[in-house]
């Protein structure tokens, strides 16, 4: 006995069960169409099923037949002009009784095409959240009120001398204007340097 093997469509095996016969030739054409129908050797059904059935998404059986079943001539043959390798053509007819069995194979479906990359969002911890960026400020707001701040310990040092200076006027005497003027601007200096120690002083660490 020797055995050859043919892909068919699952729904073209059925009706075939149903009539006594199977008439396809190939994908697409019929034994009347080609004249024979195309089978393989065992080594040869799966290229065949690479190169001409990848795209089938129906159901698809594999047919051993015995060749010794067939009424019909099988003929290995080039299936085209130029070909080398040759392949068992059945002559006729294929009547189910000559199939053995019928092995169901998946249809293989082409892979649709990957869709288009869509840029990556940046990682949530890359963007600031909403507080964050109200608490953001321009540097020139950041800027101005840092010179605004510096400005006015400034002017409190020299408001501060002008007071102890005034005083000293009021004390009367030659040496009274220019210590009291020197006590109030040591003063408003002490003050200033508090004042901009306490804007500026580092938050303290919490303990591990």
């Amino acid at each position: 006995m020797a055995t050859i093997f043919h892909l068919a469509l699952a729904s073209e095996w059925a009706a075939a069960q149903q009539s006594g016969a199977y008439t396809t030739s190939t994908l697409g054409r019929t034994l009347a169409e080609e004249g024979f129908i195309h089978a393989s050797r065992a080594d040869q059904w799966t290229g065949v099923r690479d190169r001409f059935y990848a795209g089938v998404t129906e159901p698809l059986v594999l047919l051993h037949i015995d060749t010794d079943l067939l009424d019909v001539p099988v003929v290995e043959e080039a299936p085209a002009p130029g070909v080398s390798e040759t392949f068992p053509h059945i002559y006729g007819r294929l009547p189910v009784t000559a199939v053995v069995k019928a092995l169901p194979i998946p249809g293989t479906t082409p892979t649709p095409p990957a869709p288009a990359p869509t840029p990556a969002a940046a990682p949530a911890a890359a963007r600031p959240a909403p507080q964050q960026q109200e608490r953001q400020e321009s540097f020139s707001r950041v800027y101005f009120r840092e010179m605004f701040f510096n400005v006015a310990i400034a002017s409190l040092a020299i408001a501060a001398s002008a007071l102890g200076l005034v005083l000293g006027l009021a004390i009367g005497g030659d040496q009274a204007p220019g210590i009291g003027g020197l006590v109030g601007l040591a003063a408003g200096i002490a003050t200033a340097v508090v004042l901009y120690r306490r804007r500026h002083a580092r938050p303290e660490r919490p303990q591990a």
